[in-house]
């Protein structure tokens, strides 16, 4: 490991990014494409309006919770790396490092992956373009991003602010619509569960939580980039907080409009929920404007992992758990650039090769293992607190530790749900996971070997 004169002489994170900016990092990452497609799923679970809407209020709750822990871990440790450095100050080096690990492989690479070719395939068909562009574009779109991001925190977080207003300005566009529906069709012919006991309900609203939560998924990459913040002990909770209420606004407004135009039916059987509920109203135009709205919002999603991601695989080589040379920030940009670099060719190679869509239902598995995880964290620094007589002072979080049970069992029943709809692929994150392993004692055994000389 590098000398501490060493460190000293490397270059810092600059902190640039106010409330604005950080609100805009939470919002943007949250709203991907998700709620342009997945209210369909949640939908045709429930089987009712008022079920679904409650799918959705119930996931907005979860999501509430998540933010006010995670102000509160990102209060205590405004550090680069997020869930990295909280799982490592508290449960020790292996489990931050798998979580840096998962990211690389998997659930950072292969979200990149995935949008990057959700973007390409709604801009080639806005441009009338061959769908053999698709990999092209979506190649193209990952190397501008990782330019635009390796010029500092602020082009990035630029890019981000205004794509984030152009996927609010589209789902804002879908309230306005619904309120010129005049009467709901006539829904098609589906048949819809039915729920009718506690029981029943209960485990409806359950399986409809696992795309609810995977669309609001996302909050958490803001804290990646807390040493970039300007006074990150107050911007970082308030930022969270607030992110996350405007989204839960729009997702239920959104939900409300699909139902309002579509009917739960409709919804049910819709692949296209926001393009046919603009179709209604507006035609051919509404849908070529609501697909514009899902290829900017995947844009500004695709630009928000691209910014927020490798400030992780910096911090663990700054740890000695990851190649050296990821340690080290750019001197004039002061950002991580050869962790971008890395990160851009992964994730190519997930797009060029396609392996990214047998990734993706394991992103939700790998994500909420490490959701659930992180949570704990927060636990372990007020036990330590409270063990040395520590006053804390500054925000913390509403209704611990109910808000820690409640987020933790939610994680559990994700990760558990995941396992049961699909074994084999559970198996094979776990396997992901377990090759991380000797990978960690390799740069462990080297970084306590560097420690040495």
């Amino acid at each position: 490991m590098p000398s501490g004169s060493e460190q000293d002489d490397r270059a810092t994170y600059s902190r640039s990014l106010g409330l604005f900016s950080a609100t805009m990092l939470v919002v943007g990452g949250i709203i991907g494409s998700g709620i342009f497609i997945s209210s369909q799923a949640v939908a045709a679970r429930t089987g009712t309006a008022t079920l679904t809407i409650s799918a959705w209020s119930l996931g907005a709750v979860i999501a509430l919770l998540g933010a006010f822990i995670f102000a509160e871990l990102g209060r205590r440790r405004p550090q680069v790396g997020g869930g990295y450095a909280y799982l490592r100050d508290a449960f020790g080096p292996l489990p931050a490092f798998l979580y840096g690990w998962a990211l690389l492989l998997a659930i950072a690479t292969g979200a990149i992956a995935a949008v990057a070719v959700t973007f390409a395939t709604y801009a080639t068909q806005l441009a009338g373009l061959s769908p053999d562009l698709i990999k092209p574009i979506a190649l193209g779109a990952v190397v501008v991003l990782t330019i635009v991001n390796a010029f500092g925190v602020q082009p990035g977080a630029v890019t981000q602010n205004v794509f984030t207003i152009l996927k609010l300005a589209a789902l804002a566009s879908l309230l306005v619509a619904a309120l010129f529906v005049s009467s709901i069709p006539t829904p098609p012919t589906l048949s819809l569960p039915t729920p009718h006991s506690v029981r029943e309900i209960f485990l409806v609203l359950g399986t409809a939580l696992v795309p609810v939560l995977f669309t609001f998924g996302g909050w958490q990459q803001t804290n990646f980039v807390a040493e970039e913040l300007r006074d990150p002990e107050r911007t970082l909770p308030r930022a969270l907080v607030l992110g996350v209420l405007i989204v839960v606004v729009v997702y239920l407004g959104a939900n409300l409009a699909y139902l309002r135009a579509l009917g739960v039916a409709g919804l049910a059987a819709s692949r296209a929920p926001a393009s046919d509920t603009m179709a209604i109203v507006a035609g051919t135009s509404g849908r070529r404007l609501i697909a514009a709205g899902v290829a900017a919002s995947s844009f500004g999603f695709l630009d928000l992992v691209i910014l927020v991601s490798p400030r992780v695989y910096q911090a663990m080589a700054r740890d000695g758990l990851f190649f050296a040379a990821l340690a080290d920030l750019h001197p004039r940009w002061r950002t991580p650039l050869r962790a971008l670099l890395l990160q851009a060719i992964v994730a190519s190679v997930l797009i060029m090769t396609g392996t990214y869509g047998q990734l993706l239902d394991w992103v939700v598995f790998g994500d909420w293992i490490f959701f659930g995880a992180t949570a704990l964290t927060l636990v372990v620094f007020r036990r330590r607190d409270a063990r040395e007589q520590v006053t804390d002072r500054g925000y913390r979080a509403p209704l611990y530790p109910v808000s820690v049970i409640l987020f933790v069992a939610a994680s559990a029943y994700v990760v558990f749900g995941s396992v049961a709809s699909n074994p084999g692929n559970a198996l094979r994150g776990v396997m992901v996971l377990a090759a991380g392993v000797p990978v960690f004692l390799y740069w462990r055994r080297n970084s306590l070997l560097a420690a040495e000389v």
